[in-house]
C-alpha cells in the first residue's frame, strides 16, 4: 500500500484531506508542522507528501528545501499548497523541487486526490461504457398547433342505432303437448269349449252349461227307464 504524509497545521483540514486519502486506498501519516514533518519522513519514509506552505517552526519551503538535501528523502515526490497565488510563490516552489504546485482557493478536495494520482502515476485508465445511441423523441405540437388540429378535423355523423327485429319463423308453432290418444281395452281371444260327449251312445253335440245339465239329467232318466237300474255315465253294470 502506497504511504502518503500528511502535512497541515489546520486540524480540520488535515482531517477532511487523511478521510479522502484513505478513501483512496493509501496509508496516510499525518504532520501538524514542518519540523514534525522532517522528522516524520526520515521515518516512515513515505512515497509522496502533500504539504502546506505557511505552518509553524518550519515553512514549506524551508522543509521542502530540507528533504532534498538530505539523502533519505531527496527522491520523495512532493505537492505543495498554499493559499499565496502569486507568481513569484509558485517559481520559488518549482526551483526548490515540488513536483505539483496547487492554489488551495483555485482547487477542491477532488483536485487534490486526481493530482495525487497523477503525480503517482497510479491512476487507473478509465472504461468508457458504450452507450446505445437514443432516437430523438418526436417534439410534441405546439398547443395552437394541437388546438387547431382539432379544430379541422372533420366530425364523424352518429348513426341511430336501430333496435333489432326479432324475424318470424315460417315453421308453424309446435304445440306444447300432443292429445292422448284413447287406449283401446285389449282384447283376448277365448276359446269355445269343445263339447264332450255325454254317453258314448249319444250323439255329440255342442251345448252351453245349462245345456249340459239338462241333458245329462235327461239321459239318466232314459238309461234308469230302460235297465231300471241308475247307471252313472262312464260305469259298466254289474
Amino acid at each position: 500500500m502506497t504511504k502518503i504524509m500528511l502535512v497541515e497545521d489546520d486540524r480540520g483540514l488535515r482531517e477532511i484531506y487523511s478521510i479522502r486519502l484513505t478513501a483512496e486506498g493509501y496509508e496516510v501519516v499525518l504532520a501538524s508542522d514542518g519540523e514534525e514533518a522532517l522528522a516524520t519522513a526520515v521515518k516512515e519514509q513515505p512515497t509522496l507528501i502533500l504539504s502546506d506552505v505557511m505552518m509553524p517552526k518550519i515553512s514549506g519551503f524551508d522543509m521542502l528545501d530540507i528533504l532534498r538535501s538530505t539523502p533519505e528523502t531527496k527522491d520523495v515526490k512532493v505537492i505543495m499548497m498554499t493559499a499565496l497565488s502569486s507568481e513569484d510563490q509558485r517559481t520559488r516552489g518549482e526551483n526548490l523541487g515540488a513536483d505539483r504546485y496547487l492554489v488551495k482557493s483555485q482547487v477542491g478536495i477532488e483536485d487534490v486526490v486526481n493530482a495525487v494520482h497523477e503525480v503517482l502515476g497510479d491512476k487507473a485508465p478509465e472504461i468508457v461504457t458504450p452507450t446505445t445511441p437514443q432516437q430523438p423523441a418526436t417534439p410534441a405540437p405546439a398547443a395552437g398547433e394541437a388546438k387547431s388540429a382539432e379544430e379541422t378535423k372533420p366530425v364523424e355523423e352518429t348513426k341511430p342505432v336501430e333496435a333489432p327485429v326479432a324475424e318470424e319463423s315460417s315453421a308453424p308453432a309446435k304445440p306444447s303437448a300432443e292429445p292422448l290418444e284413447k287406449a283401446e281395452a285389449p282384447k283376448f281371444d277365448i276359446p269355445e269349449p269343445e263339447s264332450t260327449p255325454l254317453n258314448p251312445g249319444v250323439k255329440d253335440i255342442k251345448v252351453s252349461t245349462g245345456e249340459k245339465m239338462e241333458a245329462l239329467l235327461n239321459d239318466l232318466d232314459d238309461s234308469t227307464s230302460s235297465t231300471g237300474n241308475t247307471v252313472w255315465p262312464g260305469t259298466a253294470t254289474a
